[in-house]
């Protein structure tokens, strides 16, 4: 089913859609942070990493991330590495605990992600909607370190591989296969990272331990191709055509808890339509999900392939 709705946004709204991914994952460090208080024993503990955290989640929810809160994000690796010596220190042999050192490991694992989002986050700034070059090897790489870091904030409750032959009952089988029109280089809006990642983080929500996901992303010498599928819950018929409006969620995943604000799917539709593309959704309930997107090359782009 092509997807031809008319979203209209406020002001605060599009912010809110465009900040989608730090929105995750300040959400998932809220969470990271009471996690480890509660191993430490010390519900007071990282005062300066809490207030920042909250203090930018705040400002997303109004719709605003400026330039000193987006600083403020990009020192907050530097905040935590002191305050959590500070922490385990006070704890004592507590602080010595596994459980306190795997959160440890997850949230540096977050701040990493965080980091790479700001450096997105500058270069859309830069750059706008210009198609740059794009390796696909290190896109792979990126998007496999996404799903690894993904992997490590479940604690163990499901593995992510990429292998069919390595995969066991509860883990994802993810296929990933990003491709130029000739070699490893190949031509994309910045944003268009932002949108693959969502739509493959929103098929691994949205699909149970054990299933699978497939995500190829393609240039070809006319347009920018982009396909996620899952064989997870899948969105009613009557819903499809739904699904991409602001904060709406399908039946069926209303009572799942995300971390996220339900701007996945309306970010991925309207950064299409404003670069002049079309995306369908195929879906059926209990069968899951195939999302495809196409974006027209600009004339010049097309010379260059």
């Amino acid at each position: 089913m092509e997807i031809t709705a008319d979203i209209n946004l406020t002001k605060e709204q599009r912010a809110r859609m465009e900040l989608h991914s730090f929105l995750n994952i300040l959400n998932i460090l809220v969470g990271e942070l009471q996690l480890l208080r509660l191993d430490l024993d010390q519900p007071e503990a990282l005062p300066e990493c809490t207030r920042m955290v909250e203090s930018v989640l705040q400002a997303i929810e109004d719709g605003n991330l400026d330039d000193g809160l987006t600083w403020e994000l990009a020192a907050l690796n530097i905040f935590f590495d002191r305050e959590i010596q500070e922490a385990r220190a006070a704890a004592g042999a507590a602080g010595k605990d596994p459980g306190v050192q795997e959160s440890v490991n997850n949230l540096n694992s977050i701040l990493r992600v965080l980091t790479l989002r700001l450096e997105e986050r500058r270069e859309r700034i830069r750059n706008g909607s210009n198609w740059l070059p794009r390796s696909a090897k290190r896109l792979t790489e990126n998007f496999m370190k996404f799903l690894a870091a993904v992997e490590k904030n479940s604690r163990g409750r499901y593995h992510i591989i990429f292998n069919v032959a390595a995969q066991e009952s509860n883990d994802y089988l993810v296929n990933l296969k990003i491709e130029g029109p000739g070699g490893d280089t190949l031509v994309m809006p910045p944003v268009m990272q932002d949108v693959f990642r969502d739509l493959i983080a929103n098929a691994r929500k949205y699909t149970p331990p054990g299933g699978e996901i497939t995500a190829g992303l393609a240039q070809t010498n006319k347009e920018l191709r982009l396909v996620v599928e899952d064989n997870g819950k899948g969105i009613p018929q009557k819903e499809i055509g739904r699904v991409v409006e602001f904060g709406y969620r399908a039946k069926g995943t209303r009572d799942q808890t995300t971390k996220g604000g339900g701007f996945g799917l309306t970010k991925a539709y309207v950064t299409t339509r404003e670069l002049g593309g079309r995306m369908w959704i195929e879906s059926e309930e209990g069968r899951g999900t195939k999302i495809i997107i196409h974006i027209p090359m600009p004339g010049e782009q097309r010379v260059a392939v």
